[in-house]
């Protein structure tokens, strides 16, 4: 049970956006900048590989939605983020899948940490044929 199996059944607060018969977007109650929304399928799916397609889909289209309503509202932002944490290693906290949609303007202090690397592009396409192979057997 995850606090957003609470805010699906009615037994946790929640500031609404959005509600179709496969997702529900509301306001995030610990945003990063102000405006910071989720997106969540209404079916539980604790990862990315238990979400069916479909809804998976369905929550980037209303991430755009709301992505272009963030702009066009008072949060008027200048950008958009779009973050979705799957599994442990990459940030997820709460194991039921959901979207960020996260607003962005100059200076707003939010972004994501990290440094790129510089692969030779051996290592790219041996890589790339792995994933490949991995995509065509699943």
């Amino acid at each position: 049970m995850t606090v957003f199996d609470d805010i699906l059944a009615g037994r946790a607060p929640v500031s609404p956006l959005y509600e179709d018969d496969d997702v529900f977007a509301f306001m995030d109650i610990r945003p990063f900048t102000p405006g910071h929304l989720l997106v969540i399928p209404k079916v539980p799916a604790r990862s990315l590989a238990e979400l069916d397609p479909a809804v998976g889909g369905k929550l980037f289209q209303v991430g755009q939605r709301l992505a272009a309503a963030l702009r066009a509202s008072e949060v008027a932002c200048d950008g958009v983020n779009f973050f979705l944490a799957d599994g442990v290693a990459a940030g997820q906290e709460v194991f039921h899948v959901h979207l960020h949609v996260i607003p962005r303007t100059g200076g707003d202090g939010f972004g994501l940490r990290g440094r790129p690397t510089s692969p030779r592009r051996a290592d790219l396409d041996y890589l790339a044929g792995s994933i490949s192979r991995a995509l065509r057997a699943s």
